[in-house]
């Protein structure tokens, strides 16, 4: 793809992060709905319904004009056959774990997979986008998990967690923009969390947090699209 994946903007090569090689607030907010409305699609409107079983940044992969596709689908798999699998002959399912950092915890537990599993991923992919930070990253040990380090910053701390390089082309804001932006990122990470939840029951199902990224999506841009244009 023309723009490479998802991974190269949020993590570029030789580490150095500027205005001209990541993504700004506005774009990473279109390619959260891209990669949901994908989802969607995958998990509601196929036929069967399709399981991704490895959303992550560098199979996130960009156009010429930014928009995202989702790519790689080697782990991918058709649910109505995960569905009739039983215990005896299931242990190729319990092999699917998708990559560290990503893979939703149940799978590890020899869980089935499930639309909630991409659901997991997903959330963690979110997080990893508004913060920098890859859920592998050095800093995460013992308990903390970029999860953990999200949701305990909520909401007073925001600007603690945010990849601040997302407005450094706009730097100088106004209390009224920073207010916009502050209420964006905790609602976009917000939604984040509640995906990658560890417990499979206590996540948001795609439809829903498809409509809710397409809101915060939508009442950030008519505020600030011409601040980031």
């Amino acid at each position: 793809m023309p723009n490479g994946s998802l991974n190269d903007w949020l993590h570029p090569k030789f580490g150095l992060r500027t205005p001209s090689n990541t993504l700004n607030l506005a774009q990473r907010l279109d390619i959260a709905v891209d990669v949901m409305d994908a989802l969607d699609y995958l998990h509601n409107h196929c036929h069967p319904p399709i399981i991704h079983c490895d959303i992550k940044p560098s199979n996130i992969l960009l156009a010429e004009d930014m928009s995202a596709r989702i790519g790689d689908f080697g782990l991918s798999r058709i649910l109505a056959e995960c569905a009739s699998q039983t215990i005896q002959n299931s242990n190729s399912m319990f092999r699917i774990r998708g990559s560290v950092g990503y893979v939703a915890p149940e799978y590890g537990e020899g869980s089935y997979v499930s639309a909630l599993g991409d659901v997991y991923s997903l959330g963690i992919l979110l997080l990893e986008m508004f913060t920098g930070k890859s859920p592998i990253d050095d800093m995460f040990r013992g308990s903390l998990d970029l999860h953990k380090f999200c949701k305990d910053a909520l909401p007073k701390r925001i600007w603690e967690v945010a990849d601040t390089v997302m407005w450094l082309p706009t730097a100088t804001h106004d209390s009224t923009t920073r207010t916009r932006i502050e209420s964006c990122l905790i609602s976009a990470i917000g939604l984040g969390i509640s995906c990658s939840e560890k417990q499979p029951r206590e996540r948001i199902l795609i439809h829903d947090a498809t409509i809710e990224m397409h809101a915060i999506r939508d009442s950030y841009l008519i505020f600030a699209r011409p601040l980031e244009a």
